[in-house]
C-alpha cells in the first residue's frame, strides 16, 4: 500500500477494474457485488481482498470498515441504457442505487460517511425517464450534503475502444479551486450533462459542482494494436464471413468495397444489430473501419459479441473478438487472471469501467479531493 493512499470502499465492484484506475492513490478497504461469478474473479485478482459478497440491500453499517475517504459504485446501468427497456432507478437492477444510498445514509448517521461519492453508469441516466431520475438522483445526494456534479467520458480518448459513460462525483469536502469550473468546460461537460443540469431544480443548480479536468493526451494506440497475432486465434469460416457481410446494407456494402480496392489491411470491428426498415426488423452487420472497438456489451445473445473483419484486397476474414482482446480495450494488462469461460470474461469485461478513465479521474478530481478532506480521513 502506497503510503499517502486513502481508504475507499467498492460498491457494485465486478472484476475490480474501479480498484485497478484507483490504485496506489487509494486503497480499498471494503469491496462488494452480489454475482458470485464476479466474486471469483475479483478475489482471483486480488486474493485475500476484502470482499464481501452480498446484495447492497442487506449490508449493514457493521459490515463496513472505518470511515473511506471515498465510495466508489458502478451500479447497474440495464434499465437505464438505451438498447433497453429503460424502466429507470425504480426497475430492479438500476433501483440497486437507492441500496447503495440506504448504506450511505446509514454510515452517516454513524458519522462515516465517505467524503467523496463516485458513481458511474451508461449516458442514459441523463435522460432516462425524461430526466427525472438523474434529477431524482441528485437530490438523493444532496439530502444526504453532497454536492455533485458530472462528467461525461468515452475510453476512446485513452484506450481504441468507443464506450462513453457517465460519472457524477459529490462530495461533503469543499472542493479545491483548480478543480472546479465557473461554467461548463468541453470535452467532458457534454451538451447531455449540460441539459440534464438545467432541467434541474433551481437549489440544486445552486449547489452544483462543474468538475475541471485537463484534456488528456492524444490517444496513440489503435484496435489494431491490441489484438492477437493472426496465427494464434481461430477464424470463420469464408461461409461464415459471407454470411457476415451479407447483412451489411448498402452503404456498408459500399465501405467494404473501397477498402478491398485500396489494397491496404484494415481492421473493422462490428455488430449485428435489429433495424427497422420498411416497417420490418431487419437484422443488419454493422462495421466501424476508424481504428476503434464498438462499445463492449454482455453477451446476453449471439448478436451481442463483436465481431472482427480483416480486410486485404480480395481477402477478408473475420473472427470473434477475444476475451484478453476485450480486458486490453478496457485498459487491463495482461497480468490480470481473466475468467477461464469466454462468456464469463465478456460479461465480466462488458459490465465494467474502463480502468484508464478511472485512473484519470482519480489523478484529475478524486485525489485532490482526498487530499482536502480532513486529516482523519487520510489514514485508515
Amino acid at each position: 500500500m502506497h503510503p499517502d493512499s486513502a481508504p475507499f470502499y467498492e460498491f457494485f465492484a465486478g472484476g475490480g477494474l474501479a480498484r485497478l484506475g484507483l490504485e496506489p492513490s487509494f486503497h480499498c478497504v471494503f469491496a462488494n457485488d452480489n454475482d458470485p461469478a464476479k466474486a471469483e474473479a475479483y478475489l482471483r485478482a486480488f486474493p485475500g481482498a476484502p470482499f464481501r459478497l452480498e446484495d447492497v440491500w442487506r449490508l449493514t453499517p457493521a459490515d463496513l470498515p472505518g470511515r473511506a475517504a471515498l465510495a466508489w459504485a458502478s451500479f447497474p446501468c440495464q434499465d437505464l441504457s438505451l438498447a433497453g427497456a429503460r424502466g429507470g432507478l425504480s426497475a430492479p437492477r438500476s433501483g440497486a442505487f437507492w441500496g447503495f444510498h440506504r448504506i450511505i445514509s446509514a454510515l452517516a448517521l454513524e458519522g462515516r460517511a465517505p467524503e467523496t461519492l463516485a458513481l458511474e453508469n451508461v449516458c442514459g441516466l441523463l435522460t432516462s425517464r425524461g430526466g427525472a431520475d438523474f434529477a431524482a438522483l441528485i437530490a438523493a445526494l444532496d439530502a444526504l450534503g453532497y454536492r455533485a456534479g458530472a462528467l461525461e467520458i468515452d475510453a476512446a480518448h485513452f484506450t481504441p475502444h468507443s464506450r462513453p459513460r457517465l460519472f457524477i462525483i459529490a462530495t461533503r469536502t469543499p472542493p479545491p479551486p483548480a478543480i472546479v469550473a465557473e461554467q461548463p468546460v468541453p470535452p467532458f461537460h457534454s451538451p447531455g450533462v449540460v441539459a440534464a443540469y438545467e432541467r434541474l431544480m433551481t437549489p440544486l443548480k445552486a449547489r452544483w459542482i462543474w468538475w475541471r479536468a485537463p484534456a488528456p493526451p492524444k490517444r496513440n494506440t489503435i484496435l489494431a494494436d491490441l489484438l492477437e497475432p493472426d496465427d494464434a486465434v481461430a477464424w470463420r469460416s469464408a461461409a461464415q464471413t459471407q454470411a457476415l457481410i451479407s447483412l451489411m446494407n448498402p452503404q456498408h456494402r459500399a465501405r467494404l468495397e473501397a477498402l478491398k480496392a485500396n489494397g491496404a489491411r484494415t481492421i473493422g470491428a462490428v455488430y449485428r444489430r435489429i433495424r427497422i426498415e420498411s416497417g420490418q426488423k431487419v437484422q443488419r452487420a454493422e462495421a466501424r473501419f476508424d481504428g476503434l472497438a464498438g462499445c463492449l456489451r454482455t453477451p446476453a445473445g449471439g448478436s451481442s459479441r463483436q465481431l472482427l473483419l480483416f480486410v486485404e484486397g480480395q481477402d477478408i476474414r473475420s473472427r470473434w473478438l477475444s476475451a484478453r482482446e476485450a480486458a486490453r480495450l478496457m485498459g487491463v494488462g495482461d497480468d490480470y487472471p481473466i475468467p477461464e469461460r469466454t462468456s464469463a470474461a465478456l460479461h465480466l469485461f462488458g459490465d465494467a469501467v474502463s480502468v484508464p478513465v478511472v485512473r484519470f479521474l482519480a489523478n484529475s478530481i478524486l485525489t485532490p479531493l482526498a487530499r482536502a478532506a480532513p486529516r482523519t480521513l487520510a489514514r485508515a
